[in-house]
């Protein structure tokens, strides 16, 4: 299974921090430093604690507040797998973003998108397994991302699925495990996902072929989930982790990290017209990104 850039975004995620604003409220936060309640009181805090800070956490993705991140990324079923590093940057208002996604099984294998704010179009910085796919090293396509969700953007997407599985799994009552509040003020969160969640919410895109290997009793397996947040409430991290045996071999390590502030400075240059191939249309944006997914297959 070769990295795959998901370019081709779901309309389901534009709904996705929609999810998130929908959980249960009311629940008053812990301060630092207080232990948690046990048994049933317990579950009852934590899903609570979930739900409010689920709801908080959609405004972490709206605004133009300048932001930086980390995404690392391994997915295996059996002998095929993914491992890429996806790191995100936003700066201005409004927001000039770069998203930059690496593979690191092959170095040279990577896709840079780069959108200058109020930019018509956006640019695509093309690593060496793409140079066939356009005679420069960018390729331009039309934005057409204006007036949706910022988890269209595909620095958020992953991290927008993330969350919505576990928003999905807290709302179904059996997910919320535990919650720690530290002297500092900061607070993890730990819960369990159900595979078939994270399959269905298409929290990495997997072959369906592939997908079809995993039976029903390994779907019922849960991913460890922690979701850590900083003294002000703030996402500081979250992460899913799991190891299923079954007929097939499932394993699957995601860590999104917040990074420090960045600046004009982590964004690159607006490319010379002439580095830059132009796709002028749906339709040469569609046979782009064919071409890109033969060469994705056969790599």
């Amino acid at each position: 299974m070769s990295t795959r850039i998901a370019r081709r975004r779901l309309v389901a995620l534009v709904a996705g921090l929609g999810l998130l604003a929908a959980l249960l409220t009311g629940c008053g936060a812990a301060r630092p430093g207080t232990a948690v309640p046990d048994g049933d009181e317990a579950a009852a805090y934590v899903s609570a604690k979930f739900a409010e800070t689920l709801k908080g956490l959609a405004s972490e993705f709206t605004g133009n507040e300048p932001r930086k991140s980390k995404l690392d990324k391994y997915l295996r079923i059996d002998d095929k797998w993914i491992d890429s590093t996806i790191t995100a940057v936003q700066v201005g208002r409004p927001p000039t973003r770069l998203s930059k996604n690496h593979s690191n099984k092959n170095s040279d294998e990577y896709l840079d998108v780069f959108h200058p704010a109020g930019s018509p179009v956006e640019y695509l910085l093309l690593g060496p397994a793409y140079a066939s796919l356009a005679p420069t090293p960018w390729v331009s396509t039309p934005y057409t991302g204006a007036h949706l969700s910022e988890c269209y953007w595909a620095g958020y997407q992953d991290v927008c699925k993330m969350l919505t599985a576990v928003s999905r799994s807290v709302d179904q009552g059996h997910a919320a495990k535990q919650a720690k509040s530290f002297p500092d003020g900061s607070v993890e969160l730990t819960a369990e996902v159900p595979l078939r969640i994270f399959l269905e919410e298409r929290v990495v895109v997997i072959p369906e072929n592939l997908v079809d290997r995993l039976t029903e009793e390994m779907r019922s397996e849960p991913i460890a989930t922690t979701v850590s947040l900083d003294p002000e409430g703030g996402l500081r991290q979250i992460a899913m982790t799991a190891e299923i045996a079954g007929p097939a071999r499932f394993e699957v390590r995601m860590t999104y990290q917040v990074l420090d502030p960045p600046t004009e400075a982590d964004l690159p240059k607006v490319p010379a017209e002439d580095q830059v191939t132009v796709l002028p249309d749906e339709a040469a944006v569609r046979d782009f990104y064919d071409r890109m997914g033969e060469l994705q297959e056969g790599g």
